[in-house]
């Protein structure tokens, strides 16, 4: 249960069997049902996930109920509302399953007694955070700058499994377009 977590944390940092064991204590284990919500809007996030099995998106719901999906997150990811759980203000981010998943969870007293007792995974946490920033702030660049065509291609090259394994309405608003555009835009991309 814990070989995948172990795996993406040593991309980052040499861990002892010590300070595995002693962070694999401080896991909880989480099992979601397709189509569960893992935390709603105005709720404090408490935790932050990384995905074992299954697919979680991070979405808003606006005034006219439409609904805007910020991220997915799939095996070897980590996700969860950082702003939230940093700040421990009301969260404006809701997070919910799209295919049953299994989450191994970490909360922040658990992560304050780590970077204690293991400080290196303060540079963990700290890589995983600059590597979320980066991301971010392409995506948002991207969705700028990028003709909604240009979205989609960027969308598959970056994230070639995923395009089977979510609906079609999930990745159009992903990509700010209508489900209709994006039907439209992926014939388009098969043709070529």
């Amino acid at each position: 249960m814990y070989e995948l977590i172990l795996k993406n944390i040593s991309r980052f940092i040499k861990l002892t069997e010590a300070d595995e064991s002693f962070f694999i204590s401080l896991l909880k284990v989480k099992k979601l049902r397709k189509k569960q919500v893992l935390q709603q809007e105005g709720q404090i996030a408490r935790y932050q996930y990384f995905i074992n099995k299954g697919c979680l998106r991070t979405y808003m719901i606006d005034d006219k109920a439409q609904e805007h999906i910020i991220q997915f997150a799939i095996e070897d990811w980590w996700a969860g509302d950082l702003y939230s759980f940093l700040t421990q203000t009301p969260a404006k981010l809701n997070i919910g399953a799209v295919e049953t998943t299994e989450l191994l969870c970490i909360d922040n007293p658990a992560l304050e007694m780590l970077y204690q007792k293991v400080p290196k995974f303060e540079r963990f946490f700290r890589l995983l955070i600059q590597n979320a920033y980066i991301a971010n702030q392409s995506r948002i660049i991207e969705s700028m700058s990028l003709t909604a065509d240009e979205r989609y291609c960027k969308f598959i090259e970056r994230y070639p499994a995923m395009e089977r394994r979510l609906p079609l309405k999930h990745i159009a608003s992903y990509l700010g377009i209508t489900p209709e555009s994006l039907s439209r835009i992926r014939s388009q991309y098969k043709k070529r």
